[in-house]
């Protein structure tokens, strides 16, 4: 198969997506598609060998059954800017190649994050590393982002006179805080990138690098729409059950002597199950109720 070149995936190249108060996220480069994941499934050459229906009902099966290298084939490369703090837990995605620009080289430009009004919230009662989901009041949170702003404007201050002094870069920039903009190249496969959003883009991950995490997957629906498309089908907006839940879930469904299968089969349906999907549905708990699996 030649080189891939997605339409909509060039047309979106080097776009600025705005991301926070003065981060971005831009796709610089992609290697690959839709067609590179099934062509690698099929390991055969020639495009069009297959129907647009097939190519799709193909990458959900290797989604679904978590037949992840072909994924792999297709590779994206971002540049985003991005505060320090959101840097460091993005990086802990070991599974990427990146470059990020170094205050040993460069000086550092006075750009620093302040969350708006409706994202400043108190610290949750009920999770030791996230906010609460409401806001504090308007007069708190112009109060507090203004202490915040005087704090990045003392250290950068601060960073400047030491630069004055002819101190190294190196060290000069060592009180900086977290919330300095930073920006990187970041490449990574398709299939590291859907594992990265299925953990960024969670309810229960912080704000701020869920914002990029929206980004990025716009930019993998350009790429790969179909790939997309089956990753927020069957992991974004799918539950993983752990052996006792399944258990929990087994036992309310015998508990009603066989009744529940009808309702289930209904409710499958309500929800857009259909033929071969519908089936593979029923299979998983037709055991427990009295049918062949």
């Amino acid at each position: 198969m030649a080189h891939c070149v997605v339409p909509e995936a060039e047309a979106l190249l080097d776009q600025e997506f705005p991301v926070l108060d003065k981060g971005f996220v831009r796709l610089v480069d992609y290697l690959g598609g839709d067609q590179r994941i099934v062509q690698s499934a099929r390991v055969s050459y020639g495009a069009g060998t297959k129907s647009y229906r097939e190519d799709r009902g193909l990458i959900n099966y290797l989604m679904r059954n978590d037949h992840t290298s072909p994924f792999e084939q297709v590779v994206l490369t971002f540049h985003t800017k991005m505060p320090i703090f959101v840097a460091r837990q993005w990086v802990r995605h070991r599974t990427a190649r990146l470059n990020e620009i170094s205050g040993r080289y460069s000086v550092m430009e006075e750009e620093f994050y302040v969350p708006a009004a409706d994202k400043i919230a108190l610290q949750s009662s009920d999770n030791k590393q996230g906010r609460e989901a409401d806001a504090v009041d308007a007069e708190t949170a112009a109060r507090i982002a203004a202490s915040l702003s005087e704090q990045q404007r003392a250290a950068y201050r601060g960073y400047e006179e030491l630069l004055e002094t002819g101190l190294a870069r190196e060290l000069a920039r060592i009180n900086l805080p977290v919330s300095l903009y930073t920006q990187w190249y970041w490449q990574i496969d398709l299939h590291n990138l859907f594992r990265f959003l299925s953990l960024r883009l969670d309810a229960h991950a912080q704000y701020e690098i869920r914002a990029y995490a929206e980004a990025m997957l716009h930019c993998a629906r350009a790429v790969c729409p179909l790939a997309t498309e089956a990753f927020e089908e069957h992991v974004a907006g799918g539950v993983r059950l752990s052996r006792a839940e399944y258990a929990a879930v087994q036992g309310a469904l015998t508990a009603t002597n066989g009744a529940a299968h009808n309702s289930l089969r209904a409710a499958a349906e309500a929800a857009g199950l259909s033929g071969k999907a519908l089936e593979r549905f029923l299979e998983k708990f037709a055991t427990k109720m009295g049918e062949e699996s």
